[in-house]
């Protein structure tokens, strides 16, 4: 397939035909799917249509090589779970893919990543190996070229002496971090902030109990003195990312979509602007599966925007997210 056609679409009816050739094209090349799509009894040639087409449970990535066929990983992705709990694994067959699409992604809600110094405090995804998280940020800070950008553990002070002195200087900032560790540097320090984008991308990692979004994001707000938290959504297993610019409400770029299903029929897609679980196409997942079925509850709106809204009753808890949104 063409890989350039991802991160070219320009409408609802090339997305949904790419959609239908990348569906097409992950049965005949990815085993994992195609066996599940046969399971289902599901005959790929009458499917004609986005809402037809099976999502892949998520559960999947934990215990399956998905990835097409004849091509090995360039790189690996895990998941950080909780202790004792089994990790997903997402084999990225071409690394270029996952930088077209993180890069062209934060382009398309915040412009080029050289206007930016982006300071990132992730320390539960920094004090171990395998985060897609750090991987995106680590390019990004890599691509915006400032030599002010980078990584924080637990260097609180320093980050705020840097994050004041950058911001009264007119430089435009980025910081994002772990709702914790957030926290954390809001409990330290008091800012004013006027030219820096505070971005938060979910987890308490057990540090702190689970807060409701507009509880965490009231705390923040006041902190950091900006009008909005602004939010990323994404996990192991895409390698696409939605953001928000406040109030929890996410967009995804042109090449990603999310769907609701029904609750109590996973197969069934759901009327929009009611609760559900959270389906994902993300056709930059061109080598391994485009079409996932989260663990996460959600509602979409008719505009295409989307809020998360916690997690289904049976689902374990991931690193990546709140437990509960307000």
């Amino acid at each position: 397939m063409d890989e350039g056609k991802i991160f070219n679409i320009n409408t609802e009816a090339e997305f949904e035909n790419l959609a239908l050739e990348v569906f097409h094209f992950q049965y005949e090349n990815v085993t994992v799917y195609r066996t599940y799509v046969d399971l289902l009894k599901i005959d790929p040639n009458r499917v004609s249509r986005i809402d037809q087409i099976p999502f892949l449970p998520i559960q999947f990535f934990k215990n399956r090589q998905i990835i097409a066929n004849g091509l090995a990983p360039e790189i690996e992705f895990a998941s950080s779970g909780t202790t004792g709990s089994e990790t997903s694994r997402h084999l990225v067959a071409k690394s270029e893919v996952y930088r077209q699409s993180y890069t062209n992604g934060f382009r398309y809600f915040y412009g080029d990543e050289q206007q930016y110094c982006i300071l990132a405090l992730l320390p539960a995804y920094l004090e171990r190996t395998g985060s897609s998280l750090v991987y995106m940020v680590d390019g990004l800070i890599r691509q915006s070229a400032n030599p002010n950008g980078g990584f924080y553990l637990n260097q609180f002070d320093e980050l705020a002496e840097k994050l004041t002195k950058l911001d009264s200087s007119g430089q435009k900032c980025l910081l994002i971090g772990v709702s914790f560790a957030l926290l954390d540097l809001a409990e330290r320090h008091k800012f004013n902030l006027k030219n820096t984008i505070v971005m938060e991308t979910g987890g308490m990692k057990g540090r702190r109990k689970e807060m409701v979004r507009d509880e965490l994001h009231g705390i923040l707000t006041s902190a950091f003195g900006v009008n909005s938290i602004h939010s990323e959504y994404g996990m192991t297993e895409l390698l696409s990312q939605a953001y928000s610019k406040g109030k929890g409400i996410f967009r995804c770029p042109p090449w990603m979509r999310v769907l609701i299903r029904e609750t109590n029929d996973p197969l069934t897609i759901a009327p929009v602007g009611l609760t559900g679980g959270i389906n994902i196409i993300d056709l930059a997942n061109l080598y391994s599966c485009a079409f996932i079925q989260t663990q996460d509850l959600g509602r979409l709106h008719f505009n295409g925007t989307f809020e998360v809204l916690g997690r289904m009753d049976s689902a374990p808890i991931r690193g990546c997210n709140l437990l509960i949104y307000g």
